[in-house]
């Protein structure tokens, strides 16, 4: 009898604990964190293992706060959704009640930590949270907008780093805020195009004037040329002490160029499984980008 019991509570304690990661959305958090670490690492003249730490948690306490507040918000929209509908709440594993509990949290823990590092981070910090669940949540079931506003809190994480590692808000920050800001088109309307009939039916809009078509792959197309732009300025050393030397450029221009490749081929076919190929491609560059920004800083 014990041995079923503690089994028991071995799977329930399993569930709770996938059901908390699905909630706070891990992975994404450990995305965001790996890029404000990228960002700190570009803007440190010496390098502080502990604010590294307390970056890394205070950031994963930001975006899981973010997503159980959004997640208690869209409940009922989730439960539509295919994609989403086994979340803990929508799926009745987890109360409103609990997922707030943990969103309030993780608002005041990772405030709390980011203002350790600096003021500046934590204002950040408060300011993403609060434009991520009162503003982007809220207008996806409005207005196709709500990717542009979105888009502020997801470009937040880079210029966090920079803004822990130097305490000033300057070009150099705005720069690597932009190139996060842009990247986020190309890849929340690949994201948009093959969720497409799935977020019509939970009545979310999430490609630009809600049509696809290739006027959506068009301005795919623009917002990927100008997140390449934006990418690669710092070589005319027009960014402060961020700058990136000529053959670091071509490099980011080349991953670039494979993102521009497959937005061509959406517009081509207008296929899903090439919508896909170019999702993929913005999660590589934004991945890869911040680590070769990264090298090319030690080689100065």
């Amino acid at each position: 009898m014990s041995t079923v019991s503690s089994v028991n509570t071995k799977t329930s304690l399993k569930s709770v604990f996938n059901d908390f990661k699905q909630l706070t959305k891990v992975g994404l958090s450990v995305s965001v964190v790996f890029t404000s670490i990228t960002g700190y690492l570009l803007g440190a003249e010496n390098i502080n293992y502990t604010t590294i730490l307390l970056l890394a948690i205070g950031g994963y306490f930001m975006v899981g706060a973010s997503n159980a507040f959004n997640q208690v918000i869209e409940k009922d929209i989730d439960a539509v959704m295919r994609r989403t509908k086994n979340r803990p709440l929508p799926a009745g594993r987890m109360s409103v009640t609990t997922a707030l509990i943990i969103a309030i949290i993780f608002t005041i823990a990772g405030i709390a930590i980011l203002y350790a590092i600096n003021p500046k981070c934590a204002l950040f910090g408060a300011i993403s949270i609060f434009l991520y669940t009162s503003a982007y949540t809220p207008l996806k079931a409005i207005t196709p907008l709500a990717v542009f506003v979105g888009a502020i809190p997801g470009a937040i994480p880079f210029m966090l780093g920079w803004v822990a590692a130097t305490g000033n808000f300057g070009i150099e920050a705005g720069f690597l805020f932009m190139i996060q800001f842009f990247w986020q088109f190309p890849h929340f309307w690949a994201i948009g195009w093959l969720q497409y009939e799935e977020y019509n039916k939970a009545g979310l809009h999430m490609l630009p004037m809600d049509k696809k078509d290739k006027g959506a792959i068009v301005q795919i197309i623009f917002y990927t040329c100008v997140m390449i732009l934006m990418s690669i300025a710092p070589v005319l050393k027009v960014t402060g002490k961020f700058y990136i030397y000529p053959v670091t450029a071509v490099i980011i221009l080349l991953l670039g160029m494979l993102m521009l490749y497959y937005a061509f081929q959406l517009y081509k076919t207008e296929k899903n499984t090439d919508a896909r190929k170019l999702m993929l491609a913005s999660v590589f560059y934004i991945t890869i980008v911040p680590i070769i920004y990264v090298v090319d800083k030690f080689l100065h």
